[in-house]
Order: C-alpha cells, then sequence, then structure tokens
C-alpha cells in the first residue's frame, strides 16, 4: 500500500481539469492561491469557463487525439506538480492521468464523498475502480487501530434549487459556445438543451414528488411492510459504465427486479429510489414499473421520487446498490447492504458477499468494529468535509482541501 499522505509543501503550480457544474473549481482555485500556490485550469467549453472566471484559464479547443500532446506542453510551460480533477472516468480525465502517471505528476480526484452526508472524496490517483485502497478488512482494522478519533464533523447545507440552477447556467453557457469549443464532446448522454429542459421539468414538479414520496414513506411506516432499498444512481455516472456490469440504469433495474421476483419472499416489497441529483431526461418511475409488470412484480414495487435515505434506509431489512455512495451510508446504520459492481466499500465483513439472489432471503448486516475501522481509514486518507451545494459546503471544502494538499490534518469544526 503506497504512502497516500503528503509532506507540507511551500509554492506549488498546479493544474485544474474539469470540475463539478459548479463554482467549485473557481472557489478551488482561490483558496489555492490565497495559500501561495499558482494555479491555472483548462477549460473545455463555454460552462467550464463561465464557472471558472479567474487569471490562469487556458482554453482546449482540440480533438481528444491532440489532447495527451496539449497536456504534456501545459505541465512542462508551466512546471505543473500536481493536477486536480473531478471523476477520473470522463475521457479527458482518463488521458490526463496516464499522462500524470508517466511524468511521475501527482493527481488529486475530487467526486462524492465515499461516506454520506457531509464528506467530499479528495483521493490520490483514482476513486472507486481506481482507488489504490485494499480491500482488506484487516488492514483496516490494523489501520485504525494506529489512528486518532475523528475531530468533531458537522452537516452542512444543501440546496437542490441551487444545483439545478447551476447545472442550467453550465449547460446554456457551453451550447451558446460550442462554436469556439468545435471538438467538445459532452462526457453525458444527452445534447445540454434536452438536460436542460430536464431540469426544468422536475423543478416545475418538485412539490408534487415530495408530496407523493412524503406520502408513500408514511404507507410504509404505516403497514410495517418489510421492504429492500434500491437507490438509483445516475445513468450518466462513469461509475457505472466502468466499475459494473451494467450499461446503465435500466439494464441494472432490469437484474435487481428480476432476482427480487425470482427469490425474494412473497410479503416483502422492494423500493425504488430516485437519486436526487437526476436531471429528469428519462421516466425511471415509469421504466421501474414496466420492468416489474413485465416480471408479475408491479404490486410488490413502490418508487420514491423524494424522500429522506436516512428514514428509508434505517427500517429497510438490506439495499441493494451498483457502486453507490449510499451503500456506506446504509452501512453506517447497520444495514446489510450487497453490491453489484465494483465498490471501495465492498469487502467481507462489511458487505454481503453471497450475491443478489441469496440476499432477499439472507442479508448479513455489517460487522459494525470492522465498518468503523473502514470509516476512519477512508476519513485519514481520502475525505474531508464539506459539501457541493451551497456557500457553507463549500467554504468547508476548499478550507481542508487546501490542508490536506498541504499535508496537514483534519482540524476540528
Amino acid at each position: 500500500m503506497p504512502d497516500m499522505t503528503n509532506t507540507p509543501v511551500a509554492c506549488r503550480n498546479i493544474l485544474l481539469l474539469q470540475g463539478l457544474m459548479g463554482p467549485l473549481f473557481r472557489r478551488l482555485g482561490q483558496g489555492l492561491r490565497k495559500a501561495g500556490h499558482n494555479v491555472h485550469k483548462i477549460n473545455f467549453n463555454g460552462g467550464d469557463r463561465a464557472f471558472w472566471r479567474l487569471p490562469g484559464g487556458i482554453d482546449y479547443r482540440g480533438s481528444k487525439a491532440e489532447w495527451p500532446d496539449f497536456l504534456r506542453g501545459v505541465i512542462a510551460r508551466h512546471g505543473i506538480t500536481d493536477v486536480m480533477l473531478f471523476g477520473d472516468c470522463r475521457d479527458h480525465h482518463l488521458a490526463a492521468t496516464a499522462v500524470c502517471r508517466d511524468l511521475k505528476i501527482n493527481v488529486y480526484v475530487f467526486e462524492e464523498g465515499y461516506l454520506r452526508p457531509d464528506w467530499v472524496t479528495m483521493e490520490q490517483g483514482g476513486v472507486n475502480g481506481h482507488s489504490q485502497l485494499p480491500r482488506d478488512p484487516e488492514w483496516y482494522r490494523q489501520t485504525a487501530a494506529t489512528l486518532p478519533p475523528v475531530p468533531p464533523h458537522s452537516k452542512v447545507p444543501f440546496s437542490f434549487r441551487r444545483r439545478a440552477m447551476e447545472g442550467l447556467v453550465y449547460n446554456a453557457a457551453d451550447v451558446l459556445t460550442r462554436w469556439y469549443y468545435p471538438h467538445w464532446n459532452n462526457h453525458r448522454p444527452w445534447h445540454p438543451l434536452v438536460e436542460g429542459m430536464g431540469w426544468v421539468r422536475k423543478l416545475w414538479r418538485k412539490s408534487e414528488r415530495e408530496a407523493a414520496g412524503a406520502s408513500l414513506v408514511a404507507r410504509l411506516e404505516l403497514s410495517q411492510a418489510p421492504y429492500f432499498l434500491f437507490p438509483l444512481q445516475l445513468d450518466s455516472d462513469a461509475q457505472i459504465r466502468m466499475h459494473s456490469p451494467f450499461v446503465g440504469i435500466a439494464d441494472a433495474l432490469k437484474r435487481v427486479l428480476g432476482s427480487f421476483a425470482a427469490h425474494a419472499p412473497p410479503d416483502v416489497r422492494l423500493v425504488v429510489k430516485e437519486h436526487p441529483l437526476d436531471n429528469g431526461v428519462r421516466d425511471w418511475e415509469q421504466e421501474t414499473h414496466d420492468i416489474a409488470e413485465k416480471f408479475g412484480v408491479a404490486d410488490r414495487v413502490d418508487y420514491i421520487a423524494g424522500g429522506n435515505i436516512e428514514t428509508l434506509g434505517a427500517r429497510a431489512r438490506g439495499m441493494v446498490t451498483i457502486n453507490s455512495t449510499s451503500g456506506t451510508f446504509g452501512l453506517a446504520m447497520g444495514v446489510p447492504v450487497v453490491v453489484l459492481g465494483h465498490a471501495v466499500y465492498d469487502m467481507p465483513d462489511i458487505t454481503c458477499q453471497d450475491g443478489l439472489d441469496s440476499f432477499w432471503t439472507r442479508p448479513v448486516p455489517p460487522d459494525p468494529s470492522t465498518f468503523a475501522a473502514f470509516r476512519r481509514v477512508l476519513i485519514d486518507k481520502c475525505l474531508i468535509p464539506g459539501g457541493f451545494f451551497s456557500n457553507e459546503a463549500l467554504d468547508k471544502v476548499v478550507q481542508h482541501a487546501v490542508a490536506r494538499f498541504e499535508g496537514h490534518p483534519l482540524t476540528p469544526e
């Protein structure tokens, strides 16, 4: 296992690639500059450029084939020592990490936190299926025993409306500047206008869908019916395409509902929960119903668009996930979890290892001490406090990202 800590550094030359839709990398760039580092940022489209608005921006207008050589030139020209990016499975980022490995350049990957809520992943080398962390529970138990307690940690606000509006602004800027970035092709499977309209429809129906979700939760609590929970991931999520056996969410729904129909006890229900950041382009509620009807279990399958995953997960008999961080949320509550793809937390003593078909009748809960050790090590190696969709959450991310980059431990909040 390589040493994934950093020694304190003086001035470094940092290159930011593509970030999350929104101001995350602008705020990070400001924080790194304030700490005395030199920061450059490559913009691949108008959305990137619209949210950067700082010196050091570099427009990349070439093709994917030309990208590795262009990146090598930027690294040489600016003496780049470190590269930061959001999501290591995007086409440009896959090529960039290969270049950086060849040049011995540090790569820091940001993602949604392995632990939820209120944590962000900042890991060297890669995340999830590309993570350098071992899958040996004994290693986590031994390593955690050498670490001090986790500093106090507090919740951060989250605004769905803010997330939706940032997505709309980003996509609009992308569409309006496609002439300037002629080779840009979004890693997401929809045209930005289509995705933008999906967000508009979702915002329009937000109150209605939240009310329907609250009604379903109330019915489940009143009936005391046993159920399993299947939180969906985003159909555009590269973690599905690259780190699971599925080509998309519809493929995963067929596998899960087919197994549920064939192997789950007849008195058990399945609750399918929509991802809170799904853009609404595809009607997953209708697709879930159609697939459930095909397998003859439509009367035992519920779909919820809103709802609190903590409330739903606490009463669930078990949780099915592809490789979502929702899995660690369930594990933290002692809920049995089965993983269908490749996840950093999928290992003996933490997740069920006998497969999906057996899970419906033999859901084994995680060993609390092993999961606590795993959690402690994750926080030490690759997690920082914060979130992406409020000013307070971004303040924490920037503060702790700069500290982690410079080799400082997490400090009490």
